[in-house]
C-alpha cells in the first residue's frame, strides 16, 4: 500500500496488541499519548460495522513548537498521529504521516531538520517495535 505522505507497514500483531505496543512504545520514549480514538467502537454505537481501526494521537511540545515557529500551520498536523487497522483479509496494519512529508506540505521550514530527522526516528523506531 502506498500513499503519498504516508508511511505504512504490516504488523505480526493484531489491531489491539499492534496499538497496545504503540501507545507504550511512545510513552516509553517520554511522548504524551493524549488520545487513542476507537473508530470501530465509534461506528458501532451508531448502529454501523467497521473492523479495528483505532488512532493514537502523540505528541512533544518541545519537538513540535519550533515546526509551528516556523509555520503556524504545522498545527494542523500535530500533534503526531498513527492508524492502526485491520482490512478485509484480517491483516493489520499501522501507517502515520512522514514528517519531511508534512513540513514540505507547509513550505520551507529553514532551520527545523533536524527535529525532523528526529521525528522520522523516532516514529520509525515506534512503528517497527509495535509491530515486529
Amino acid at each position: 500500500m502506498k500513499i503519498e505522505g504516508l508511511t505504512t507497514c504490516a504488523s505480526s500483531h493484531g489491531p489491539k496488541e499492534t496499538m497496545d505496543r504503540l501507545a507504550a512504545a511512545v510513552t516509553a520514549r517520554g511522548v504524551t499519548v493524549l488520545a487513542r480514538i476507537d473508530h470501530a467502537e465509534a461506528a458501532a454505537e451508531v448502529g454501523l460495522t467497521l473492523r479495528p481501526t483505532e488512532l493514537l494521537i502523540f505528541g512533544n511540545a518541545k519537538a513540535g513548537t519550533p515546526l509551528m515557529q516556523t509555520a503556524q500551520t504545522m498545527g494542523i498536523d500535530l500533534p503526531l498521529k498513527a492508524l492502526v487497522w485491520e482490512d478485509e483479509a484480517s491483516q493489520t496494519w499501522l501507517a502515520y504521516d512522514d514528517p519531511e512529508w508534512l513540513a514540505a506540505r507547509h513550505g520551507d521550514l529553514p532551520g527545523v531538520w533536524q527535529v525532523l530527522g528526529g521525528m522520522t526516528t523516532m516514529l520509525a523506531a515506534v512503528a517497527e517495535e509495535a509491530a515486529t
